[in-house]
């Protein structure tokens, strides 16, 4: 019988390329990550992995079995939510991971709903961008992430979760007030001799580029922040111009113009492990979100 604990570490492998990031991901060493998946071999009575020096790389028969590991966690999840379901309660903790504008407006509601209905549910919070909390979720250390992903850049899900809508987020154009008319009138465009303000790398300042592209120019990405309301400080001084998710311009400062960008928005979603939909705990946490 293969342990499954063994089974997710050949999954992370597979993923990560290098013991050292499966060790740094499961906060453990590299010594126990290779004793862990040389057990595993043992295990399965065949050679799942090729040891080429200090590097390991997957057999065909490594990769294989990498691919059926989401299948064999998703067949627990199911059981672990048939039996949990027959209890008929609601109790114990709710781990959620949730971006930063999604709190006011998805995630908080949520868990009010949820705290009315299930006083004695607990709950756990995690603030963090989806790159961080979906991985955190793929590891259990998570039971519910709402995150986000770009339409027009087509980004897909690991394998092993399901996502489900909650709204779309639309993009806006930010721009210095003198610059309304112009944006209204010629759209995006308007902006390719601009300076642009963009977060640091990662998937909203991808967005932006992609945006423009499609417009037909390269912005000018002359200035960097990590902060949103420092960025929109730049856009009311007129120094630069940036596009930002509706949900993440909630109070722009005087002198910013918000322009709607047509056809571009992102897709807000609840993300959990496949199987765990069923989860008492989880069905009641859909349940809520559901719910205009």
């Amino acid at each position: 019988m293969m342990d499954v604990r063994r089974l997710v570490l050949l999954r992370d492998l597979a993923e990560y390329q290098t013991v050292t990031a499966v060790a740094d991901v499961h906060h453990v060493t590299a010594s126990a990550v290779s004793q862990q998946l040389r057990a595993l071999e043992a295990e399965v009575g065949k050679p799942l992995l090729l040891r080429e020096g200090r590097t390991l790389r997957l057999t065909s028969a490594g990769r294989a079995l990498a691919r059926r590991c989401e299948d064999v966690l998703a067949a627990l999840e199911r059981a672990s939510a048939e039996v949990n379901e027959l209890a008929g309660t609601i109790d114990g903790e709710l781990a959620v991971g949730s971006f930063t504008s999604a709190f006011p407006s998805v995630a908080m509601p949520m868990a009010e709903t949820l705290q009315a209905r299930h006083p004695q549910l607990r709950y756990r919070f995690h603030e963090g961008e989806p790159e961080e909390t979906i991985a955190l979720l793929r590891q259990r250390r998570l039971d519910l992430v709402v995150a986000y992903r770009y339409r027009h850049l087509g980004t897909e899900l690991p394998p092993g979760l399901v996502a489900l809508p909650v709204c779309d987020d639309p993009f806006l154009i930010c721009v210095p007030e003198k610059l309304r008319e112009l944006v209204e009138t010629e759209g995006l465009s308007a902006l390719s001799e601009q300076s642009w303000v963009a977060l640091p790398e990662g998937s909203c300042r991808e967005a932006n580029v992609h945006a423009a592209r499609t417009a037909g120019f390269t912005p000018k990405l002359t200035h960097t922040c990590a902060s949103i309301p420092v960025a929109l400080d730049l856009v009311a001084a007129g120094l630069s111009v940036t596009m930002m998710p509706a949900m993440a311009v909630r109070s722009a400062p005087p002198g910013v113009a918000l322009v709607p960008a047509p056809g571009l928005h992102r897709k807000i979603e609840v993300v959990v492990r496949a199987g765990t939909e069923r989860q008492p705990v989880i069905a009641a946490a859909l349940a809520a979100l559901a719910e205009p």
